[in-house]
């Protein structure tokens, strides 16, 4: 009977090109590319490049390609003149429209009444800045009547001119609430509007009238810019946190970030891989030359070590086990290897080494003195970064010092200082206090906070490149420091700084209710 053939498998780990420059090029392209991106979108924005109509070059390219009338025509040569685009114009583009900011009257409760009213006001866009348009603003009003015994009431919306808006509520209520309603498509923005409830029945009283309203308002301002027309982007809700991620401001810091931290991260991955292997290096070599002293050859000494733990230099080890099994020269595998690794201190190390082997020398205290050697080396640079360390750290401290006091100005003093003379007008044009023969200007908040914002990334730019210098000399890790830096002052400054007031957002009115209710006239229905 014919005996089985038995199945050889070989093994080959051939050496692979490596793809370490290539895959920093690709690194390098894509954050190049991303911060170009970022830089054109902040240079656009930035207001350093002036514009015929006083609009950021952003909006006007945007706008000016994708603008479109209720029709469908293109209407964007609105955005190329040098007359600032209207309310329509800005409606007519997706960036710029105005979008409702809901105001709210709730929490009251009137008791034991016969009729009774409250004044009210509807803020809203100035008619005379739409152009003739018509903004709507709808208007929602939930109540809840009860009365001791059944009583029918009536519950309206009356205009200073004494008009009814909209249609009023009839209903009749008991002990049991009776729930009512008004829906308004929409309220003219005015003042002094009435809000009234009746009992239509003489002699019996309403014992609770509890309501709320909501109102969509508009102010003409578009939803993604401020008071003075910077490109703020949409509002992004974080939980109980509102942001603006796309404010112009952030695509500085983000412009720096690409530039500087996706190729320096990624190569700092590759050194820090390198210096491991350099970690076990000298041991590697201390245990080649114990196994030499004891007989073995090169080969089987390399091949027994491929079996022992030396962490990142394990499959370097094994690799070089394999050449060997193949019948490869040792020279030749050992040059392999310090190519493979590509650091200063293997190679210088494998040189001794591999001339050794060719001259016929006692390896044995070749790579003692290499081991050593390589042991040194790596003591001193631990003994570099344990040094620097503390400078590094006082580096840092002193960046978060700066960036402190700065989101403490920007925060706290500018808007103190702008709340206090917003209101002056004895400065002559530019408005402000006077104070003796001193006149304080008004400021813009969000002038200084741009201020802050620019100072804050590259103090993070250059406080990082130090940083990393000193502890490694590579650029690479001073980037990358700074790209940390970077990113912190961009969370601190949108969780903190970027608020509606510092970056121009208009305040909401609100309703504006009376301070108490009145006793109303008798209520027509015509």
């Amino acid at each position: 009977m014919a005996r089985k053939k038995e199945k050889i498998t070989v093994k080959l780990d051939l050496p692979k090109d490596d793809s370490t420059l290539t895959k920093l090029y690709a690194i390098l392209f894509v954050s190049i590319l991303l911060g170009l991106c970022t830089a054109t979108v902040w240079a656009t924005n930035s207001g350093f490049i002036p514009t015929q109509n006083g609009e950021p070059m952003f909006t006007n390219l945007y706008c000016g390609l994708t603008a479109k009338d209720s029709q469908g025509n293109s209407i964007g040569e609105q955005f190329n003149s040098n007359v600032k685009p209207d309310y329509s114009a800005n409606q007519s583009c997706s960036i710029l429209q105005d979008a409702p900011d809901r105001v709210v009257w709730e929490g009251e409760e009137w008791n034991s009444l016969t009729k009774q009213g409250k004044n009210f006001d509807v803020p809203g866009v100035d008619p005379q800045q739409t152009g003739g348009i018509t903004v709507l603003q709808p208007l929602w009003l939930n109540c809840s009547v009860t009365a001791d015994t059944q009583t029918d009431y009536i519950v309206a919306i009356r205009s200073q001119s004494g008009d009814i808006m909209g249609n009023p509520y009839t209903g009749t209520t008991d002990t049991a609430n009776d729930d009512c309603k008004i829906e308004m498509n929409s309220i003219p923005p005015d003042t002094r509007y009435e809000l009234l409830v009746f009992s239509m029945e003489e002699g019996k009283r309403i014992s609770s009238f509890t309501f709320d309203m909501t109102v969509h308002y508009y102010d003409g301002i578009p939803s993604n810019m401020n008071n003075m027309s910077f490109w703020i982007g949409p509002e992004v809700e974080l939980g109980p946190k509102s942001i603006r991620p796309f404010i112009f401001l952030n695509f500085f810091g983000m412009m720096f970030f690409f530039f500087l931290y996706p190729a320096s991260f990624y190569w700092e991955r590759v050194e820090n891989a390198k210096n491991e292997v350099e970690e076990k290096f000298p041991d590697f070599l201390r245990d080649l030359a114990e196994y030499w002293k004891g007989g073995l050859s090169m080969t089987v000494a390399i091949q027994t070590l491929a079996t022992s733990e030396y962490g990142a230099l394990n499959d370097e080890v094994k690799k070089m086990s394999d050449q060997l099994s193949w019948g490869i020269k040792f020279s030749d595998v050992i040059k392999q290897f310090a190519e493979r690794v590509g650091t200063p201190l293997v190679q210088r190390a494998i040189a001794l080494i591999a001339e050794a082997d060719r001259a016929g020398g006692k390896i044995s205290d070749i790579l003692v003195t290499a081991a050593n050697d390589s042991r040194e080396l790596k003591f001193l640079e631990g003994e570099r970064r344990r040094a620097i360390g503390s400078y590094i750290a006082v580096i840092w401290t002193s960046y978060f010092v700066f960036l402190g006091v700065i989101v403490t100005l920007a925060v706290v003093f500018i808007p103190a200082i702008a709340g206090s003379n917003s209101s002056g007008e004895e400065g002559g044009d530019s408005g402000g206090q006077t104070i003796g023969n001193m006149t304080i200007r008004n400021i813009d908040p969000l002038f200084f906070l741009t201020v802050f914002y620019y100072g804050v990334t590259m103090q993070a730019v250059g406080n990082g490149t130090m940083a990393g210098l000193m502890s490694t000399g590579r650029f690479s890790t001073g980037f990358k420091h700074s790209g940390m830096m970077i990113l912190v002052a961009l969370l601190v400054f949108n969780f903190l700084a970027f608020t509606p007031n510092l970056i121009g957002i208009t305040e909401v009115p609100g309703l504006n209710p009376s301070s108490g209710t009145f006793v109303p006239t008798p209520l027509f229905l015509g």
